[in-house]
């Protein structure tokens, strides 16, 4: 039983996310997917309600949305309806969805929802967003944008308010300052926090070298 909602899940995924932006596409869930199945072999939490919210989490990311933040929720709801998911284990996925960007952690005030299962999605989610498949994907969303590769005349904004990281049209590596490098002391998990130092320090290796061919140095 749970196997097959685990299967239709992806296939339902697969389709919705069809022609996506590279770096949110089915091979951006599948990666987050995997990473979250490696995390609950140290982590405790629901196995079902992890596999669930890693593979729904970006059935419809608001940056391609005009913003609607209530719609990915609310097409996760709707789909693990038709699947016959208990109630528990669904408002548990869609409370998870709901609340694990990274931006909402720039809201101020306010309750937030935890869970020892929105951790283990959370990490895996940031953990893609980091390393060399982090920094791919900044660049193929900001190509997607037509946003500029780097500008020494924008400096990168570190106060950001939720709205204005929305609304951002900075250049991508400000992305790294504002949100990237940012994301290792964010882990929740142990095994979170051990699998970003590597790719944390992937990152800081590689704008290193980007500022030096981009200042013409040998």
């Amino acid at each position: 039983m749970e196997n097959q909602l685990i299967q239709n899940t992806i296939t339902f995924v697969k389709e919705e996310l069809n022609n996506a932006e590279g770096g949110h596409d089915w091979f951006h869930i599948q990666r987050v997917f995997n990473t979250s199945k490696l995390l609950l072999k140290h982590e405790e939490g629901n196995s079902l309600v992890v596999q669930l919210a890693a593979l729904l989490h970006d059935i419809a990311d608001p940056k391609f949305h005009n913003g609607d933040e209530q719609i990915g929720p609310q097409t996760a709801k709707i789909f693990l309806e038709a699947q016959n998911v208990d109630n528990e284990t669904k408002e548990h996925v869609v409370n998870i969805i709901r609340h694990m960007s990274f931006k909402n952690t720039l809201e101020q005030g306010g309750e937030r929802f935890t869970s020892k299962e929105m951790d283990i999605v959370q990490d895996a989610d940031r953990l893609d967003a980091i390393g060399a498949i982090g920094i791919a994907r900044a660049f193929n969303y900001g190509g997607f944008k037509n946003r500029e590769l780097y500008n020494p005349a924008i400096p990168p904004n570190l106060n950001m308010t939720k709205e204005e990281y929305k609304k951002s049209k900075a250049p991508t590596i400000n992305h790294f300052y504002e949100k990237l490098l940012l994301l290792k002391d964010g882990m929740r998990t142990p095994t979170g926090k051990k699998l970003a130092e590597k790719r944390h320090e992937f990152m800081l290796g590689y704008l290193e070298q980007f500022y030096r061919e981009w200042n013409g140095a040998e």
